[in-house]
């Protein structure tokens, strides 16, 4: 059953990318984060209301909420507002190389020459991607796109350190996180007056990101992982090119051969990287 738990995680996972992209036509980034929150936050509420027991390790979530879901899928959302989805994805996906590099001055570990050397072949796979395969000329179409993307990668990155010692159920933790991120993004869009209902379309895509983004997917990998950690982390590395599998057939974009060249560096330079270390 947990291989199960890990193909539907990985199949729902590869249409993120899409279903970004496609709800970025409707709304704006924060308008998107806001349904999708909402959705979210629902979702966990409902997992969780059976156990609902206030205590004080859930204060921790007033700042994990602010990491995530604020401040990383705006900056997520930002990139694909921004760049073709073949690029964004390709550019958060980075996450894993940030947080071996992370990982060596927070939490004191020694890189071998395996692990510097993924982490460059990996960075030099999202110049690549970046550059549409332009190296030498360095020619970013989006500067602050790319910025953005990898920016993702980092927050995201910063953000699984930060719950190595949070040793709360998911659902819990997941609840509380979207609690106090919802009410931060909701100040966030009154603020800027984003709180407008978008179309219906907007409003599908905006459900969907909050239940197989953000929700539903995160429990079938849970218990993918609880079942068969190897099986669910070898199959993870398809999802990147799944996506783009998506990316090319709903969204209709044409697939740059430096995005798949680029990826595939990115996804060796993981595995060397993680290869050196044990996170």
């Amino acid at each position: 059953m947990s291989r199960k738990h890990a193909i539907g995680a990985v199949l729902l996972w590869s249409t993120v990318a899409s279903a970004f992209k496609l709800s970025l036509r409707y709304m704006s980034p924060l308008q998107l984060l806001v349904y999708a929150s909402l959705t979210s936050l629902i979702l966990f509420g409902i997992l969780y209301a059976r156990e609902f027991a206030p205590r004080r390790e859930n204060l921790r979530s007033a700042y994990l909420g602010l990491i995530n879901p604020l401040l990383y899928y705006i900056v997520l959302f930002s990139a694909y507002d921004r760049l073709p989805a073949q690029e964004a994805q390709a550019l958060n996906y980075t996450w894993p190389l940030m947080l071996v590099l992370l990982s060596i001055p927070l939490l004191g570990k020694r890189p071998g020459a395996r692990t510097v050397f993924g982490l460059l072949f990996g960075f030099f796979g999202a110049i690549i991607v970046a550059t549409k395969g332009n190296v030498t000329g360095l020619n970013f179409t989006d500067p602050i796109g790319v910025a953005l993307g990898l920016g993702s990668a980092v927050i995201w990155a910063s953000y699984w350190l930060l719950n190595l010692r949070d040793e709360r159920p998911l659902a819990e933790k997941m609840f509380w996180n979207f609690l106090f991120g919802f009410a931060y993004i909701s100040v966030a869009a009154a603020a800027t007056g984003e709180l407008a209902v978008p179309p219906a379309e907007g409003l599908v895509g905006a459900v969907y990101v909050g239940l197989f983004e953000m929700g539903v997917t995160f429990l079938l990998w849970y218990r993918a992982v609880e079942g068969d950690m190897a099986f669910a982390s070898n199959l993870a590395y398809l999802v990147p090119f799944l996506s783009l599998f998506f990316i090319s057939v709903v969204v209709g974009e044409s697939i740059a051969p430096a995005t798949v060249l680029g990826l595939a560096m990115i996804v060796v330079g993981i595995i060397l990287g993680k290869g050196g270390q044990n996170l």
